[in-house]
C-alpha cells in the first residue's frame, strides 16, 4: 500500500505512488503552482553571510 501524504501546496491527501503522476502533489494545478514559485525565485536557501560581508569582500583595494 502506497503512503498517503499531504500535497505541499493545498494540503489535500495524495497517494505517493507511481499511479499518481503528479506526486507529491495532488494535481497538475498544484504542480504548476509550485513550478511557478520556483521560476520566480520564491524559494530561496538562506545564507549565513550578510550582504554587508559580501560587499566588503568585493571591494577592490587597488592591488595593494
Amino acid at each position: 500500500m502506497a503512503p498517503i501524504v499531504d500535497c505541499p501546496i493545498c494540503g489535500r491527501k495524495s497517494e505517493f505512488s507511481p499511479a499518481n503522476r503528479w506526486r507529491p502533489f495532488c494535481s497538475e494545478r498544484c504542480k504548476m503552482i509550485d513550478l511557478g514559485v520556483w521560476a520566480t525565485g520564491g524559494y530561496a536557501i538562506g545564507s549565513e553571510t550578510s550582504t554587508d560581508d559580501q560587499a566588503d569582500d568585493s571591494v577592490d583595494d587597488g592591488g595593494a
